[in-house]
């Protein structure tokens, strides 16, 4: 039993590691005060998106302390929000799908998972991305949307985001 539950971490943790890039931290803010253990957390982390060039997102989560928070076993709440902008000139690396994951990281050590996923807005040339969480069971209602309209930067125009849809 414990072999069959090694491998299935294993490999949930190799699933999400395959799209991961490190957000970089910003800060962390303590909202409950915990007696010997670490305190619960916001913390607020920021990740550029790797297809598209000129645009960066930032996200909030949750971070339990205690004991479990303390081990590494805490099973993370799905409470998350999402602000995307263009920092650049937008540039697209290569043509993606609808609804395609951007970044996706475990909230627990089974099963649960935090994805950011982009689409195209492409009557408005707008980027639209998207954050939830989901279980392997049951997913989660709460989510976050961000838009970021695609304008020119500089002399360069704009790049259509449609013309990079698969």
């Amino acid at each position: 039993m414990m072999r069959m539950i090694a491998a299935v971490a294993a490999l949930a943790l190799s699933v999400t590691g395959a799209l991961a890039q490190d957000p970089d931290l910003i800060f962390k803010r303590s909202t409950v005060w915990k007696f010997l253990t670490p305190d619960h957390k916001l913390a607020v982390y920021a990740i550029d998106d790797p297809l598209v060039g000129g645009v960066a997102c930032h996200f909030t989560v949750p971070e339990k302390g205690g004991v479990e928070g303390m081990l590494g076993i805490a099973e993370e709440v799905s409470d998350i929000s999402l602000a995307c902008r263009q920092i650049g000139p937008v540039v697209f690396k290569q043509k993606f799908e609808q609804g395609e994951d951007m970044y996706r990281q475990s909230r627990s050590l089974f099963f649960k998972k935090m994805q950011i996923v982009r689409g195209c807005d492409a009557a408005r040339n707008v980027l639209v991305y998207l954050v939830y969480s989901d279980r392997l069971i049951e997913g989660s209602p709460k989510n976050s949307t961000s838009s970021v309209p695609i304008m020119p930067w500089g002399d360069a125009a704009a790049p259509k985001c449609a013309d990079w849809l698969d």
